[in-house]
């Protein structure tokens, strides 16, 4: 077991600690006051520097993230806030838009309301706003390595509608400064049904900065608008906050290597970034959303298996996926650390 710069076998580290909490740990606990009140929270700390808050209360994403107590996930001017003041009608949708270091995003729509086979549909969909079922966290000794996971399972169901049940596992090993995200989206009803996912993972200062640049395997960028299209040049860099910023939002079609793709945010001074490794077979699509107002001064990396169109624009356009009676998807992607430019080099070298 390699931690820490040195190699321990289980028997010696456990000879240095009087319980694995005190290097690492993944712990069960809820939000109390404020627009907060009752969502559950799991903090993982990885032990290699990687801490993350994950929120069963709100479809399993994550909120707050740092490395090594330097944070780069964005928390919108919201804060955390309860599904009970959810509200999908129109842009509504922003009134708790956490964004966090991950939305999901999905599972029956992706993109701006739409009506879509005589059906109104929001923002972005609801799973980020429904509280998970049958959590779970286990920590044992797995050989030498010592594993952490963390389950929950939701269900994005309607009486006469959609039956649909996301089931995410989130692992990592002791010392990790790597998580890997494991999904499992099933249609348990009795007829096709269609099928858009995106993970909205969302990046803000101190890693988001002037010294910022997106790395990514090799891809052909189209602008989402006219707007957008002014700002192609300068879509890998990043500048300064300025107010009443438009978004930009570009789409990506990835070149992997054989099934592989990553990008990665990497900041030079704080000399470390954040990266994304995820299979094209299961996310075909890509997304970059580029916001630099002030207050709202965040970029997202945003694989999904279609661009956020909205569901009616790619039924029309023909890419709207479906999942057929009792069909299992999976999406596997890993969220991780490159600390120092030969990661980076090394990232880049993926396959």
């Amino acid at each position: 077991l390699k931690k820490f710069d040195k190699q321990y076998s289980k028997q010696e580290l456990k000879s240095y600690v009087g319980d694995i909490s005190q290097i690492a740990d993944a712990k069960y606990s809820e939000l109390k006051d404020g627009r907060g009140g009752g969502v559950s929270v799991v903090d993982i700390k990885t032990g290699g520097g990687l801490d993350i808050s994950v929120l069963p209360g709100r479809g399993m994403d994550f909120a707050g993230a740092q490395y090594k107590g330097v944070p780069f996930g964005y928390i919108s001017n919201t804060g955390v806030v309860s599904p009970t003041y959810f509200d999908e009608n129109g842009m509504n949708y922003f009134r708790n838009f956490t964004a966090g270091l991950l939305t999901t995003c999905g599972l029956c729509n992706v993109g701006p309301p739409c009506e879509d086979d005589g059906k109104l549909l929001g923002i972005h969909g609801k799973i980020s706003n429904i509280p998970a079922d049958d959590i779970g966290i286990s920590k044992e000794w797995v050989g030498d390595e010592f594993v952490f996971k963390v389950r929950g399972k939701v269900r994005e169901s309607e009486f006469f509608a959609q039956n649909l049940t996301l089931t995410r596992e989130i692992s990592f090993s002791l010392g990790d400064k790597k998580i890997l995200i494991s999904d499992a989206v099933e249609n348990c009803g009795f007829k096709p049904h269609p099928l858009m996912l995106l993970y909205h993972f969302n990046f803000g200062h101190p890693l988001v900065g002037t010294d910022t640049k997106l790395y990514h395997t090799s891809a052909h960028i189209n602008p989402k608008d006219d707007y957008s299209a002014k700002y192609l040049d300068n879509c890998h860099s990043f500048e300064v906050p300025v107010l009443d910023c438009p978004e930009n939002v570009f789409f990506y079609d990835m070149k992997p290597s054989g099934d592989n793709v990553f990008s990665c945010l990497y900041n030079d001074v704080l000399g470390f970034g954040v990266y994304l490794k995820y299979k094209k077979s299961q996310l075909s699509n890509f997304t970059q959303w580029k916001n630099m107002g002030k207050g709202a001064y965040v970029t997202a990396m945003e694989p999904c298996n279609t661009p956020p169109i909205g569901r009616a624009a790619a039924r029309e356009q023909g890419i709207l996926e479906f999942l057929e009676e009792g069909e299992v998807r999976r999406f596997d992607i890993e969220l991780g650390i490159v600390d120092g430019r030969n990661e980076l080099a090394e990232l880049q070298n993926y396959k």
